[in-house]
């Protein structure tokens, strides 16, 4: 059967565009895990989405299972493949085929690398304003497909705020082709919306329209330093109501993190002392470079006057802002000191984070496995990660931490999942921020689109 599934694959792709031996399969298994060898059949690179078509009419006439890969860089277990199982990989659809400065919008297949979106939009002095840590191996398809967050929703929303086109391949083959460039359009079902964030469950995205904005010509940073959450929430207020709609990123770090990240043992220097409870990171940008650096470091100024905030740092030049981000985005950093580490990415209540994040810290702290507890995340918009590192791992160890964190969620409207989605890590939990009715309906949408479950097969959702 693998046999003829390869012979059948080389038609439709061409023998170049397949890999089936073990040491060639090497690398396609995680960007960061490469040390787990990679269980599949084989992997298969089309270069259009005509043959990604073909392959899955193929798959779905002998109910052969395919897991989807992108830049490999998921969180939760979304790209974990069987023996059996079939990779499409999409390095190969990797064109940028459009920027309409006119309509400012962006085309491009799914393979496309994120950082390269972005430098083109750049180029033509757009924005494409997605910015996280993985921006420069992600690829685009994979990030509309996860509903990919990062450092700017608070301003510009989540990925899904961005798309305005799709084309996408059914599990039994069907493209369905909505790559329209228009921001209006209530001619029904928004059909698009049903494959942004299903995380290749639904069907397999081979192509985006991305909407742009016009590119700022300033960007003004600083890094504060503050005694309690308190304050943290006034800051926000404080910043958002003066800035005027400039204000696009608002970073929380906790003390442990900051004193992690900027160690002896770092690459990275601390512009502030490790003294303070709570470090904020503050992007704004703007068109006018000296007034909107200036007004930034007013309302700095204003707020340590009046004892909002303890201490401050503005970046003065692009190496300064460049540094003081690194701090933020280098969570290798947190990875490295964290043995066994385990990542979470929730959704709380913006006033409720600071208590939440304390119980949790010391209920993680009093179990005797735990050797690290590192907390940070995209305060202004509720998003929370953790990075735990461990003295030992075993699966009851990762059920013991995952219920510290995730158990409180359901009663404040909470959820597991902020940004990375659900995968297969995150299953067991999916009930502590969706409701029995709304996890019966997903079930029905798999159903639908993918009767024989052949299309990253028990991602997101148990289903017998």
């Amino acid at each position: 059967m693998n046999q003829k599934l390869i012979n059948h694959l080389i038609d439709i792709v061409g023998e170049t565009n397949i890999l089936h031996s073990g040491a060639e399969k090497e690398r396609f298994t995680h960007i960061w895990k490469t040390d787990i060898p990679l269980e599949a059949i084989a992997v298969v690179f089309p270069t259009s989405t005509q043959e990604v078509s073909e392959i899955m009419k193929y798959c779905h006439s002998t109910q052969q299972e395919v897991i989807i890969h992108g830049g490999l860089t998921n969180l939760i277990g979304g790209t974990e493949t069987l023996a059996s199982q079939l990779v499409i990989a999409l390095d190969k659809m990797n064109s940028i085929e459009e920027i309409d400065e006119q309509s400012r919008t962006i085309t491009a297949q799914a393979g496309a690398i994120l950082e390269n979106l972005i430098d083109a939009a750049q180029e033509k002095q757009l924005l494409l304003p997605m910015s996280f840590g993985a921006k420069g191996s992600a690829q685009i398809g994979g990030v509309v497909s996860t509903n990919a967050g990062g450092l700017r929703v608070f301003r510009y929303g989540m990925t899904r705020q961005m798309v305005l086109g799709v084309e996408a391949v059914l599990p039994n083959g069907t493209i369905i082709s909505s790559l329209k460039k228009i921001i209006k359009d209530n001619s029904g079902y928004d059909l698009k919306q049903l494959f942004i964030g299903s995380e290749g469950t639904l069907g397999i995205i081979t192509k985006v329209i991305l909407r742009l904005s016009e590119a700022p010509t300033s960007r003004s940073s600083a890094i504060v330093g503050i005694e309690n959450y308190e304050q943290v929430i006034g800051l926000l207020k404080f910043l958002e109501k003066n800035l005027a709609g400039m204000l696009s990123g608002f970073e929380l770090m906790w003390q442990s993190t900051y004193k992690a990240m900027t160690s002896e043992n770092s690459h990275l220097i601390p512009p502030l002392s490790q003294e303070y409870p709570y470090y904020v990171f503050v992007e704004s940008l703007g068109t006018k470079p000296a007034e909107d650096y200036s007004r930034l470091e007013d309302l700095i100024g204003q707020a340590l006057e009046t004892e909002l905030i303890q201490d401050a740092v503005m970046a003065q030049s692009e190496r300064e802002l460049h540094s003081i981000w690194q701090i933020r985005e280098d969570v290798s950093v947190l990875a490295a000191q964290a043995n066994f580490d385990q990542h979470f990415d929730i959704s709380i209540p913006i006033p409720l984070i600071g208590k939440m994040v304390d119980d949790a810290v010391l209920a993680l702290e009093k179990l005797p496995f735990v050797s690290c507890v590192f907390p940070f995340g995209h305060v202004a918009d509720g998003n929370i990660h953790f990075i735990i590192g461990k003295k030992e791992n075993n699966a009851a160890i990762i059920k013991s931490i995952n219920d510290v964190i995730y158990q409180p969620l359901k009663a404040v409207g909470g959820s597991v999942s902020a940004e990375h989605g659900i995968g297969l890590h995150k299953k067991e939990y999916l009930s502590f921020c969706r409701s029995e009715a709304e996890i019966e309906l997903m079930k029905t949408l798999k159903n639908t689109f993918d009767p024989l479950h052949i299309l990253n097969p028990r991602k997101i959702l148990s289903i017998e």
